[in-house]
């Protein structure tokens, strides 16, 4: 894995680069939020339960309205183990999907354990974050994959046959790495989704999202953003379920008003692929934040994985400022949200006043260890 050439960073550039990187973490959780109520229910039973409209906001579920999912756990530990790897980078060692891997056990142990466990020096700020000690519906694929210390790989990934998005909406954050170029970017989500969805279409749908992440976070238009990934995905294996979801997203919004029957010929979004290509569907034709994630979550499919995709990709489209508030201020771990996203974007744009070779700011090793040994 290469790295990525240092940036100079004009305020102006910094505080764009936040606002996205903020849009599309607070994005995820709250489209992730908003369908988490109603992934249980086909089309019909949401609205019979919310009204023909369906649902028009977060629906309350696992004992408070503005609930999040594993996906937002697991996207938060991604952002974790990003910054981990460029402060571990200081001492020589650089291969970032180990560092993932062990972001991600331990939101493992988050899964299993009562409680943050204080003994464990390195698991930094985020693991000590209580309200992250629930499980919240995380796919089969991503228990199994962490459930040993032992990391898949591409030539050797585990869950083979697990196709679900589980791993794609952990993604987002491979794509604000915007100093990197793009296949460097879709190389590490492909990466670190093989860690426990071994699929060629769950790995490469998470690629190919993070690619889209990557453009919109550099200011592209959607369609770019998409013509991208999809070059990309073109060389490799096993990408024509991705690539022609992707296709069929692009060619839907010229098909008529947009709406649940539009959805439903993208497919149900319990694979990757179909999951990817109604997010990106619902983001090209939504008038707004509102409608474009209100169209993700009110179909027959997992609303929480669908509406996490769109959001992200709106949040990262548009910045924070363009959420809305009514929603945010109800979203459960929006505090936690915000510090991360901070750290990262202080992270990619000042990492040298934070951390070098020689000289270190104590605070930031504090929240995030440089040490190896982070499972004993």
């Amino acid at each position: 894995m290469s790295a990525a050439t240092t940036a100079v960073w004009g305020r102006a550039e910094q505080q764009d680069f936040r606002a996205r990187v903020r849009g599309a973490l607070l994005g995820g959780a709250v489209g992730d939020a908003l369908g988490a109520g109603v992934a249980a229910l086909t089309l019909d039973g949401i609205r019979a339960a919310h009204g023909p409209e369906g649902a028009t906001g977060f629906v309350p579920v696992h004992g408070r309205r503005g609930a999040v999912t594993a996906a937002t756990q697991l996207t938060l530990f991604t952002v974790d183990g990003l910054i981990r790897a460029q402060v571990r980078r200081d001492t020589g060692a650089w291969h970032p999907p180990t560092d993932l891997h062990r972001a991600y056990l331990r939101w493992a142990a988050t899964q299993s354990d009562w409680g943050p466990d204080e003994r464990r020096k390195d698991n930094g700020w985020l693991a000590r974050e209580e309200w992250l000690y629930s499980r919240r519906d995380p796919s089969r694929a991503s228990v199994t994959g962490l459930a040993d210390e032992n990391m898949g790989t591409l030539a050797a990934p585990k869950n083979p046959t697990a196709r679900d998005a589980g791993a794609a909406v952990r993604s987002a954050p491979f794509g604000l790495l915007v100093g990197w170029e793009p296949q460097l970017v879709c190389q590490l989500a492909v990466e670190c989704a093989a860690q426990t969805h071994g699929h060629p279409t769950a790995y490469l749908a998470a690629g190919a999202f993070a690619v889209i992440v990557h453009g919109l976070a550099r200011g592209e238009t959607v369609d770019a953003s998409v013509q991208r990934a999809l070059a990309l995905l073109a060389a490799r294996p096993g990408h024509q379920p991705v690539t022609d979801g992707l296709k069929e997203a692009l060619g839907a919004v010229r098909q008529g008003i947009p709406g649940p029957t539009r959805i439903a010929a993208l497919g149900e979004g319990h694979n990757a692929e179909d999951a990817l290509a109604i997010a990106v569907y619902c983001v090209l034709v939504g008038e707004d934040i509102r409608h474009g994630l209100r169209l993700a979550v009110n179909h027959d499919g997992p609303s929480q994985t669908t509406g996490a995709l769109t959001g992200a990709l709106l949040g990262a489209l548009h910045g924070e400022t363009a959420l809305p508030p009514a929603w945010l201020c109800e979203l459960e771990g929006r505090s936690t949200l915000l510090e991360i996203a901070d750290d990262f974007a202080m992270e990619m744009t000042q990492g040298p006043a934070l951390h070098s070779p020689t000289a270190t700011a104590p605070g930031w090793l504090q929240r995030y260890p440089r040490g190896a040994a982070e499972l004993t």
